[in-house]
């Protein structure tokens, strides 16, 4: 329920549209005694049914999306169904913030016109502006001649920015290559709802077997899943070709099985590869709501997700929360502050297939190993939740608001 109590900071949350991710996070900063938030959403495709590019189907969330906190999407000329830098063309927010006596804004990322186009208002009006993002400087390619006008633009973006909440180490580091003081860096990291995640793999665990039948799985045959869009970045190929390295003679289908879940530009060539086996311990399961992901982190017995440019990689948090190790490729961007290597899981250069296939059979050779580094993955994500985001956002706050208060009072 919505407190209506007074609060001491009032804060205003611009994001694209709602965020199966934010959602439970919204709701406790909702929660929080002391912070009173309105998010405004550029759009609301993701609670229609809506097609996914990536995903390349038709999806629609099964968890709430808009429950527990205060909200509202903004009008705009033109469609709302599609979010990129220039569409949609919103427009209200700057009557919002100059009539809702907003002590601060927190824009999340800049990839949008509507976003800077937020923090120049907020700034005209004497509101204090934090930014959220999951930039890295291994994020992304980009030539010399775009790397040179990012750095001007960002040169001239980030001084405007009174705030930055960093997501986790790569994100930190990328704020202070561009010169951002350190006082003003503070640490919100990726979370996901880790009690959501823990009590729905403690139900998935009393039907396992069940469940494992469905699929026709053979008990006492490892699992390596991966769960996440079948895109070419995402190098779901590499597992792949790394997969087939396990078996013994290049003929005779390894003793694990391997899972897809998801779908995406590369299923089809995933597809055609795996037939070329003969195998039948390949399968391809298609995409999984929110709600059914844990059933299948119960399920396995190790999870990887081999990435190049991948920010962050919220599904690491996800799986850790069912108490398995994870494989990531180094150019993931949680990997420095959710795996360490050979405790909870290996990290493995990116691209590098024989690495990747070591990785693979030093934990599904070793039961006792599996178990040990899940149980690691368990305790680590413990402390990667919302209970720390809010202590990170109270505190950005407080030095933000009080600081200026007390410069006004000296």
């Amino acid at each position: 329920m919505i407190s209506k109590t007074k609060k001491l900071f009032k804060l205003a949350y611009l994001v694209s549209h709602p965020i199966q991710y934010q959602s439970p996070l919204l709701r406790q900063i909702t929660e929080h005694p002391d912070i009173d938030l309105k998010v405004f959403f550029l759009s609301d495709l993701s609670i229609r049914s809506f097609k996914n590019k990536e995903f390349n189907e038709e999806i629609k969330w099964d968890v709430p999306l808009l429950k527990g906190f205060s909200y509202e999407f903004l009008p705009c000329v033109g469609s709302n169904d599609s979010v990129s830098f220039f569409r949609p063309l919103n427009y209200g927010l700057k009557r919002h913030l100059k009539n809702g006596n907003f002590d601060a804004l927190w824009v999340h990322g800049y990839n949008y016109q509507n976003n800077l186009r937020a923090i120049l208002t907020a700034k005209k009006l004497g509101i204090k502006v934090l930014m959220r993002g999951d930039s890295t400087l291994i994020s992304t390619y980009r030539s010399p001649l775009k790397l040179f006008f990012k750095d001007k633009f960002l040169k001239w973006l980030f001084p405007k920015c009174d705030g930055f909440l960093s997501v986790g180490s790569l994100n930190k580091s990328y704020y202070q290559y561009y010169k951002v003081p350190q006082e003003k860096i503070f640490d919100m990291p990726y979370a996901v709802d880790n009690h959501f995640f823990q009590q729905n793999v403690i139900k998935a665990r009393s039907h396992k077997d069940h469940f494992k039948a469905s699929l026709c799985l053979k008990k006492g045959r490892p699992i390596i899943l991966y769960a996440g869009k079948l895109m070419t970045r995402k190098r779901p190929m590499d597992l792949l070709e790394a997969y087939i390295k396990l078996s013994k003679n290049g003929k005779n289908e390894p003793n694990p099985y391997l899972l897809f879940v998801g779908n995406g530009e590369e299923r089809n060539r995933l597809e055609m590869r795996a037939k070329e086996t003969g195998w039948r311990s390949i399968r391809f399961l298609g995409f999984q709501n929110q709600s059914k992901l844990p059933a299948y982190f119960d399920l396995c017995d190790v999870f990887v997700l081999p990435s190049s440019l991948e920010p962050w990689g919220l599904i690491i948090n996800e799986v850790m929360n069912a108490e398995k190790p994870v494989i990531v490729s180094d150019q993931v961007g949680c990997a420095p502050d959710l795996v360490k290597d050979g405790e909870n899981g290996f990290i493995f250069p990116a691209g590098d297939i024989q690495a990747l296939a070591e990785a693979l059979k030093n934990i599904t050779n070793n039961p006792s190993l599996a178990k040990e580094m899940g149980r690691k993955s368990l305790e680590k994500i413990n402390s990667f939740g919302y209970k720390e985001n809010l202590i990170c956002l109270r505190k950005a706050l407080e030095s933000l608001i009080n600081h200026e208060e007390n410069s006004i009072c000296r």
